[in-house]
């Protein structure tokens, strides 16, 4: 997505359509679209011909492209675990791996990043009916996994707010649901993270339309990314528009529910009650 942009940038800046960038490289229109996207892969000679074509010209700067487009090419960890998720999910990890701001809204379980592994268990076994022991504990791995960024050197901040259905609904027996409730109160004393329970008795509220999730970027030329998933697959909006909509909803949700700290004793009293 970052090399995406560059070449978008350099592209306008000299007044070049996509199409006849696209002839340069001898690729369609299309190809380019999804080149400055981030949607595909690059060739280092495609990356090379188009910077030509920009008039880039200073060897320091063509050399940075040409090594980003490399590493834009290998695989990320979550690739190792491509047999047990759905096709459309290493593009999600990959986004929040990158993101430096990721905000949510859930009401059916509990975010996949504040899940304890057992809670994640439950849920997984729930999900991937039919599957093999084995399968269930890497796709659990995984998630663990993505955990560690949330308290790496680089933690993203991250801000979800949590719909009461999300935390009463039972993933697993007593003892499990005690266990993630108390870990989300631990959670919640991160500076780099902000839970937020949206109560039963509010009401209806502006997360009618289900869960989503939000992805910003420290790149300032990347647009942010509206994650919503699906049965079968998953939608990626990042047109300003949609992603304006999912922002409105998610901060009236913020502005509706009770504060971080009010948040925390509600968790802490459904934890007596558990």
């Amino acid at each position: 997505m970052l090399l995406g942009s560059h070449l978008r940038r350099l592209r306008e800046a000299r007044g070049i359509t996509r199409e006849a960038a696209g002839y340069s490289i001898r690729a369609s229109e299309s190809k380019i679209s999804r080149m400055e996207l981030g949607r595909v892969s690059f060739k280092t000679r495609d990356v090379e011909d188009l910077l030509t074509l920009y008039g880039i010209t200073d060897e320091a700067e063509r050399t940075s492209l040409i090594s980003l487009a490399k590493e834009a090419n290998v695989a990320g960890w979550w690739h190792s675990y491509s047999d047990v998720l759905p096709s459309w999910f290493p593009t999600y990890v990959g986004l929040e791996g990158a993101a430096h701001v990721i905000r949510s809204y859930e009401v059916q379980f509990v975010h996949g990043l504040l899940q304890t592994e057992a809670y994640a268990h439950a849920v997984v076994r729930r999900g991937m009916k039919g599957a093999s022991a084995a399968d269930v504990d890497r796709r659990v791995a995984l998630r663990m996994e993505r955990q560690k960024h949330l308290v790496s050197g680089r933690a993203p901040e991250f801000h979800c707010v949590l719909d009461e259905a999300a935390l009463r609904r039972p993933y697993g027996d007593r003892e499990v649901m005690r266990g993630q409730l108390q870990h989300l109160i631990d959670l919640s004393e991160r500076p780099n993270v902000k839970i937020q329970v949206m109560p039963f008795s509010f009401g209806g509220h502006a997360g009618e339309s289900g869960s989503f999730t939000i992805l910003s970027f420290p790149e300032s030329d990347l647009s942010d990314v509206v994650y919503l998933e699906q049965l079968t697959s998953a939608l990626y909006l990042d047109k300003r528009e949609d992603v304006t909509q999912y922002e409105g909803a998610l901060k009236e949700l913020q502005q509706d529910s009770p504060g971080p700290s009010e948040s925390r004793d509600l968790l802490r009293g459904l934890l007596q009650l558990s």
